[in-house]
């Protein structure tokens, strides 16, 4: 993947190493851009007891599995064999959802998949295009959901994009192509194009947003996160995203503790006068929701 201060091997990033990388060459100047990576970094050193040892995701549900087990929580299939539920049947496969990799500039206590800028998990160029060829041969998949980690931040999200968008054209099918963003890479270094080519390939960003107040985003997310946030969403709204114009943009709040989030309608308005007026950003819909524990 290429970086800031140019291309580098993930798999032999350490912390030290991280921060040599991303660490600035003297002050910026007011045009140029800076990585969010050095600050989440130091959000990763502050909540180290929040965050589970980067492993393999097998060994990650392994351990996850542990806990909730000494918690007392059964498995989702024990808790319906105890109230005679049915197991749910398979239904016909309309989605096609990629996690792409785990790397990522931000480092979120509530990451169910602990992506960080210490994540080294990528999606290869072969995966890329073995997943373009199982989209091409299933006609029934109607959405392409690609998320991460930071997923634009993977080499292979541009040819990914590239690729459903010329099937969705070849084949003159119904695909909707979706970015799971986190705004925030719209300002990383390197990532000037991304804002332009999303929009030009009409891909549909679902964008985390844990509140539409700096203290609470920046709690759960890390420092500077709202303010970035913002730049990022007035960025895609320049670009046309959430103007009525066909390219949609959606917001997701989840709650930052283990308890259900707002009625989701309710929550919308609020969240809509409140981004409106302060800071004039307009969007599709919010969208609630509760991370897997």
């Amino acid at each position: 993947a290429n970086f800031e201060y140019g291309p580098v091997n993930l798999k032999e990033m350490t912390l030290a190493a991280a921060k040599e990388l991303h660490a600035m060459k003297g002050p910026a100047s007011p045009s140029q851009r800076t990585s969010l990576v050095p600050d989440a970094l130091l959000d990763l050193e502050e909540q180290a007891e929040m965050h589970m040892a980067p492993s393999a995701p097998s060994e990650e549900r392994e351990v996850r599995s542990e806990i909730l087990a000494q918690m007392g929580v059964k498995s989702f299939k024990r808790f319906l064999k105890d109230r005679k539920v049915p197991e749910p049947k398979r239904a016909k496969c309309t989605t096609l959802q990629l996690n792409i990799g785990l790397y990522c500039n931000q480092a979120c206590s509530h990451c169910h998949v602990e992506s960080s800028p210490l994540r080294k998990e990528m999606m290869s160029q072969e995966v890329v295009d073995r997943c373009l060829l199982l989209l091409k041969n299933s006609p029934g998949v109607k959405y392409l959901d690609i998320t991460g980690g930071a997923p634009e931040l993977n080499d292979g999200f541009r040819r990914l994009v590239e690729g459903a968008t010329a099937l969705r054209e070849s084949q003159k099918r119904e695909l909707t192509i979706i970015d799971r963003c986190n705004l925030t890479v719209l300002l990383e270094p390197g990532q000037e194009t991304l804002p332009n080519f999303l929009a030009e390939h009409k891909v549909h960003v679902i964008a985390s947003l844990p509140s539409y107040e700096a203290e609470q985003t920046d709690k759960q997310r890390g420092r500077k996160i709202f303010e970035r946030s913002v730049q990022g969403l007035r960025i895609l709204n320049q670009h046309g995203y959430g103007e009525g114009i066909g390219l949609h943009l959606d917001l997701v709040f989840n709650p930052p503790g283990p308890f259900l989030p707002p009625q989701q309608c309710k929550l919308q308005k609020q969240y809509k006068k409140e981004l409106g007026d302060a800071y004039g950003i307009k969007f599709d819909r919010l969208v609630t929701i509760c991370n897997m524990p």
